[in-house]
């Protein structure tokens, strides 16, 4: 069975990769964009800055720098405005995934109407939005590299998947250099995030050999450097392993699709409003416990790739390292359960059935190498706590 692979139509990596932005609009034949960000990134300059570059090439920009963590319908309703008041011909997004996910909502709504949930799986959304340019300053979400978007219904406390083409970027200006500000909760939650991307995409039932080769390359990129990223964030070397890492890992997933940990963590993102990455990281020992039975070969090579078994070794003990690895890594970057993180108990508890139903109309836990049942998610979410 052949794959279907869609990139976008420029990648730049690198060092001040980003600088090239300028360039970049006017190849896309475009001359007004709007910059989507966050609070955050004009507090930092870097809004300032990349608005510099554009200037120096006399081209003029505003800036919606509205959008919130975990984006909402609600949080792009104004950029959605703004973007069809000013005529603009491209966007440009600079951020984490929120800021980047945001601006691929609003490029679609801007251009076509409608609501995010008209947007939501199954449908796939093959029409083009505005030309959106990402700048990820995380390494993470790989978000720059995708067809998805996922945007919360925040009146009914969904997280949406929305899937296609007329998501993906037409170009993505990875530069690690931004993520040398990263805090180190950030830091730990995106790159758990890359990992998990890049596990999940390799134990996928919809795996081909083109993702297997970037989920595996992330894998030896994000495992040795994340915990260096964490403790040291000014580890030049370490940060430029992770962005590559999340950037491959963000490819292997837009390939082959996520899978159980993706599909039960983003109800409790929404529900219970904790970061995406962070959620992850809550569910990917559980999840990997329970799937590795029935995909042993596969997760044996995740151990390999990522350093903590050696080539050859038994795939039972090769699963066993992996599975220790995985708590000690959330142990080490001091991943929070559900409880630490201050969810009340009585209220996280009635929500695991509902929670279960809406992880399982994602379509993601049907990629699972162990497919379960919704009485099987109850006691994952219920165990977790």
């Amino acid at each position: 069975m052949s794959a279907t692979i869609i990139l976008p139509r420029i990648l730049q990596v690198g060092k001040h990769a980003s600088e090239s932005a300028a360039t970049i609009v006017k190849q896309l034949g475009c001359e007004r964009p709007l910059l989507i960000t966050d609070a955050m990134m004009v507090k930092l300059g870097y809004i300032t800055r990349l608005q510099a570059v554009l200037e120096e090439a006399d081209i003029s920009s505003d800036v919606f720098a509205e959008t919130v963590p975990e984006p909402t319908v609600s949080s792009i309703d104004a950029g959605v405005t703004m973007a069809r008041a000013g005529h603009y011909d491209c966007l440009i997004a600079l951020g984490g995934g929120s800021p980047i996910d945001s601006a691929k909502a609003i490029a679609i709504l801007a251009r076509h109407g409608g609501t995010m949930r008209d947007y939501k799986f199954p449908r796939n959304v093959a029409e083009s939005g505005l030309p959106v340019i990402a700048i990820p300053t995380t390494a993470g979400t790989g978000s720059e590299m995708t067809r998805f978007t996922i945007i919360t219904d925040d009146h009914a406390d969904e997280k949406m998947l929305c899937v296609g083409m007329g998501f993906l970027p037409v170009a993505a200006l990875v530069d690690y250099t931004l993520s040398m500000s990263a805090p180190p909760r950030i830091t730990a939650d995106t790159g758990i995030d890359a990992l998990t991307h890049a596990i999940e995409a390799y134990v996928s039932k919809k795996a081909n050999a083109y993702s297997d080769s970037q989920a595996l390359a992330a894998m030896r990129l994000l495992a040795p450097n994340l915990r260096t990223a964490y403790r040291d964030g000014k580890n030049e070397a370490a940060r430029e392993a992770m962005m590559m890492g999340a950037t491959l890992a963000g490819v292997a997933f837009s390939a082959a699709s996520v899978a159980l940990v993706h599909g039960m963590s983003r109800p409790i993102g929404a529900h219970f409003h904790v970061p995406h990455g962070l959620s992850n990281a809550m569910l990917l020992p559980s999840v990997t416990e329970f799937s590795i039975a029935s995909a042993a070969q596969r997760y044996a090579d995740c151990a390999t790739a990522m350093g903590i078994a050696g080539a050859g070794e038994n795939v039972l003990i090769a699963n066993k390292k992996l599975l220790q690895e995985l708590n000690a890594l959330n142990l080490d970057l001091q991943v929070p359960t559900p409880e630490q993180f201050g969810i009340n108990k009585t209220e996280y508890f009635d929500k695991t059935e509902l929670m279960a139903e809406q992880a399982m109309a994602s379509g993601s836990p049907g990629n699972n190498p162990r497919v379960p049942s919704l009485d099987e998610m109850v006691s994952i979410y219920r165990a977790l706590w």
